[in-house]
């Protein structure tokens, strides 16, 4: 049973979200690049500690715990538009490979989706396939993830040969687009 203390998500911070997001990246570390995006519900550990106990170590100290959820789609925004969650889920956070580009890359961006502004998807095409034929590009995982409160946070790993870099980076406008589906998920 929970208390209605147990899924108040205000008591969580935003370092806390920032803790579950370096989790939801340790655990898709030693998943194979090109695999699909992985979604998580964030619940408080107190609370899953008290509900199952057998799936938290005694010794973890994390405020909140990411628990993978099952999914049937690897189109990130079939995944996220279709998504409910329990109260006692206080927020989620996703997974998902990127591809990055130097600052000095727009320009030939903009050449690429100029001739088809008129048509969205054509442009988003084009922009994704002049993406990945850049000579500069660079894989990444993002992972973004939000609480019920509004908080928001997204961390990036660069891939580093065959695995994903240990530093992570974030930035206050790194993926708006993201955390704001991911809020609609939370009703918010």
């Amino acid at each position: 049973m929970t208390t209605p203390d147990d899924a108040s998500a205000s008591r969580f911070s935003q370092a806390d979200l920032g803790n579950a997001l370096a989790q939801c990246l340790a655990y898709t570390a030693d998943i194979p690049w090109g695999s699909g995006p992985v979604l998580f519900a964030l619940v408080p550990t107190a609370l899953l500690a008290r509900q199952v106990p057998d799936l938290v170590d005694p010794d973890d100290g994390s405020a909140l715990s990411p628990v993978v959820q099952e999914t049937t789609t690897a189109d990130l925004e079939s995944l996220l538009s279709t998504v409910a969650w329990p109260d006692q889920v206080v927020g989620c956070a996703v997974v998902t490979e990127i591809t990055v580009l130097p600052p000095d890359a727009e320009s030939d961006l903009d050449a690429a989706l100029e001739p088809l502004l008129a048509d969205p998807s054509a442009a988003d095409e084009a922009g994704r396939r002049a993406a990945l034929a850049h000579p500069d590009r660079q894989a990444a995982r993002l992972a973004g993830g939000v609480l019920r409160t509004g908080s928001r946070v997204a961390l990036l790993s660069l891939r580093d040969g065959d695995r994903q870099s240990a530093d992570l980076q974030t930035h206050p406008e790194l993926a708006p687009n993201l955390l704001d589906a991911l809020a609609a998920t939370m009703g918010a």
